[in-house]
């Protein structure tokens, strides 16, 4: 990697790290783009699988202050992690057999419909003392089963998947649903990121760059958090369409390739 590269992949991990602090969910899909049209990580499959890695490592960041803040719904959690792992490898491994182009492609639906979901109306209420019993564990496998599936195949957290998934099995808050979607983002991601390195598909210094970026970002992204609180749905909403429009050119140069 060319030390030009190599700012580059540190300034997209910044900025993947301060969306992420500042609007939470759906911050991590532009990892991808931004290795490929930025830093110019030529392979679609080296970008995802090295993204993928990145994402578990923030979400694990991320997963280490919710808990000491108590949010995290660890039974609820596990149960809807562990159920996803053999989807996300399923995912995973059916991406890594397709073309690079078509991928991407598939990759652009994907980010409009994180984009789309980020224009939803968000709830907050729900219980806040939800507790796993068997009919939760019958409604949180399967969710996590499909959502994993899906967060393999696109090379994504799922959080924008995972969040709602899990306020609609039990109930729970958009709090603890938020907090405890870092459970299966980070078991997502790793499982998707180990599978691609078995296959040779992570480049580890751009790795590197983008955890050291992100960890700046977060950082930065803190504050401006703290100043948006009277703004946040605007400034999703905002946020919301850069994705979206990420998402036409990413599926125009895809479908023109």
């Amino acid at each position: 990697m060319d030390p030009l590269a190599g700012l580059l992949a540190v300034l997209s991990g910044a900025l993947v790290g301060l969306l992420l602090t500042v609007f939470g969910g759906g911050g991590s899909v532009l990892a991808t783009p931004l290795l490929i049209y930025l830093v110019g990580v030529r392979d679609p499959h080296v970008a995802i699988g090295t993204s993928a890695a990145a994402v578990a490592v923030n979400a694990l960041m991320g997963l280490s202050a919710q808990a000491r803040a108590g949010r995290v719904k660890w039974p609820c959690a596990i149960t809807f992690g562990l159920a996803g792992l053999a989807g996300s490898l399923t995912g995973a491994h059916l991406a890594k057999q397709m073309d690079g182009q078509a991928l991407l492609a598939w990759f652009a639906l994907a980010m409009a419909l994180v984009g789309g979901s980020m224009l939803l109306p968000k709830r907050g209420e729900g219980d806040p003392a939800v507790r796993l019993n068997p009919r939760l564990v019958a409604r949180l496998a399967p969710a996590g089963l499909v959502t994993g599936l899906a967060a393999g195949f696109f090379g994504i957290g799922g959080g924008f998947l995972i969040v709602p998934g899990l306020m609609a099995a039990t109930g729970m808050t958009l709090a603890h649903a938020a907090a405890s979607s870092l459970v299966s983002v980070t078991l997502f991601g790793a499982a998707t990121s180990a599978s691609y390195a078995a296959s040779g598909l992570v480049n580890w210094p751009v790795f590197a760059a983008l955890v050291a970026g992100g960890g700046a970002g977060a950082l930065a992204g803190a504050p401006i958090a703290r100043r948006l609180v009277s703004r946040a749905e605007v400034a999703r909403r905002i946020f919301a369409l850069m994705v979206i429009t990420t998402a036409a050119y990413v599926a125009w140069r895809a479908l023109g390739a």
